[in-house]
């Protein structure tokens, strides 16, 4: 008999409400040893005034039960409210988000028959920082951040994830082919990594060529790490070829707290019908039930489910005439699992969950220091008072003894000195000056520059600072570009 072991549920939203109650009747029913704390989260806390969806005293049940049941939430339509996931994932420190992307061939209509592939999704950087910003009339800026730390957290957990769970291969998704810093980095991060781990395979895709294999040929993958954007997309994709994202679950994992959940949304236009299907939050919590050691319920709950997928019980999602027997709902299919404990499915693989060891992330190493030096700026501008030539001419008399311009780009592309007629530009502007003779420069020299941009009448929107670390420039460059 396990000891209790205290989580914070939150109903949700939506079809929340439903798919919790019945999550939580088939794993207390299966045994789960659970003592609940049950906050509030969501639409109606929104509305109530936090931006964040969350009460600040529900933070307190979440850092004292370190594990968070939850159901899907309704974000208020309108500017200023956060993404509660965002903030709870960054909060908290949920770096691994692992989404087990599964077929149940024949039972559930799929073309991918065998499908087993698991996304193993950054989670608290790229774009997901939310860091926005509109800068001139016509162009809106979306800062995209990816850490060696970071990276080297999520690589390392998915290379654990396969060898703790008798994976043989791990495969990386990213487009270093043309975001050559921020996925180059990933990409690199990801072969040395790698090389610690000679008992796995390990492959890299260029991530549209990727997403192609893996909605054409699924089987070929067994363990994909990403980035934050790219998992969140293609672990949809991936849950809904092997047969319905309404089946899916999905662990956020990090060194002290972890969430589980369904990844579908909220489904407002279902709620209160008693139709939803609750199979993902399911599933979420199965993954719970492994985390906190109750992987003996996990194994019990999992096969009664899939004794009930083989038995053709199914939600309106999933029911197909020939293969599906009897269409449910909720509280009916909930029953269905219920009634199905103890049993074992006849044609599927049985589900036996080994006690999960728990495991955190070594200590990260300290990377060697690179001498940095600043060799330029790219400044931003907003200007719309002629062609790029016009520019060019203007902001060439801004240069000096220390520095001077280099190249101006529209939307990343070179349209001074060089450029084509036929280039659509909008009033945004990126100015690269450089350094004179190479010299390394100081923050004075930047205020100094901005000075004489503002008076000559620009209206100066940003600026990023160009370094070398060793020697080696950390900035796009234009030929690049």
């Amino acid at each position: 008999m396990h000891t209790k072991t205290p989580i914070t549920v939150a109903y949700g939203d939506g079809i929340g409400p439903e798919i919790m109650q019945a999550t939580l009747d088939v794993i207390m029913a299966g045994g789960a040893q659970l003592d609940l704390d049950i906050i509030d989260i969501g639409e109606k806390v929104y509305l109530s005034g936090e931006v964040a969806g969350i009460q600040p005293s529900s933070w307190d049940s979440l850092r004292r039960t370190k594990v968070f049941l939850k159901a899907p939430i309704t974000t208020p339509q309108g500017g200023g409210f956060k993404s509660l996931n965002v903030t709870t994932r960054t909060t908290l420190g949920l770096y691994a988000n692992v989404r087990p992307c599964v077929s149940y061939d024949p039972f559930i209509r799929t073309k991918h028959p065998g499908m087993n592939v698991i996304i193993v999704r950054e989670n608290e950087e790229d774009v997901y920082g939310g860091i926005e910003y509109r800068q001139t009339q016509q162009m809106a800026e979306c800062l995209r951040l990816i850490s060696r730390p970071g990276t080297e957290r999520i690589v390392r957990f998915a290379f654990e994830y396969a060898r703790r769970n008798n994976r043989k291969k791990v495969t990386c998704f990213a487009k270093d082919n043309i975001m050559k810093i921020t996925d180059g980095l990933f990409h690199r991060i990801f072969d040395e990594i790698a090389g610690q781990y000679a008992d796995l395979e390990h492959e890299f895709w260029i991530v549209d060529i990727g997403a192609a294999k893996l909605a054409d040929t699924p089987q070929a993958f067994d363990v994909v790490v990403l980035p934050n954007l790219y998992g969140d997309i293609l672990s949809d994709v991936a849950a809904q070829i092997a047969g319905s994202v309404g089946l899916a679950g999905s662990a956020n994992i990090g060194d002290m707290c972890s969430m589980f959940e369904a990844i579908h949304g909220s489904a407002p236009r279902r709620a209160g019908q008693n139709v939803a299907n609750p199979s993902g939050l399911m599933q979420g919590a199965i993954l719970m039930l492994v985390h906190i050691g109750q992987s003996d319920v996990a194994s019990r709950v999992q096969n009664a489910w899939l004794k009930t997928i083989e038995d053709g019980i199914h939600t309106y999602d999933i029911y197909k005439e020939g293969v599906s027997r009897q269409k449910v709902g909720t509280k009916e299919f909930a029953a269905a699992v219920i009634a199905r404990l103890g049993q074992q499915p006849g044609t599927l693989p049985a589900a036996h969950y080994a006690a999960a060891d728990e495991w955190k992330a070594p200590p990260l190493e300290r990377p060697r220091s690179e001498r940095k030096v600043m060799v330029g700026v790219d400044v931003y501008v907003e200007w719309n008072d002629g062609k790029p030539q016009d520019l060019g001419s203007r902001l060439r008399q801004v240069g000096g003894a220390t520095l001077e311009l280099d190249t101006i780009f529209n939307r990343g592309t070179i349209v001074w000195p060089s450029g084509l007629p036929e280039t659509f530009c909008t009033d945004h502007w990126r100015a690269r000056f450089l350094a004179t003779n190479g010299k390394a420069l100081e923050h004075g020299d930047i205020v100094t520059l901005l000075t004489k941009v503002n008076d000559a009448g620009f209206d100066c929107i940003k600026t990023e600072n160009l370094y070398t670390f060793d020697g080696v420039p950390g900035y796009s460059s234009a030929e690049a570009q």
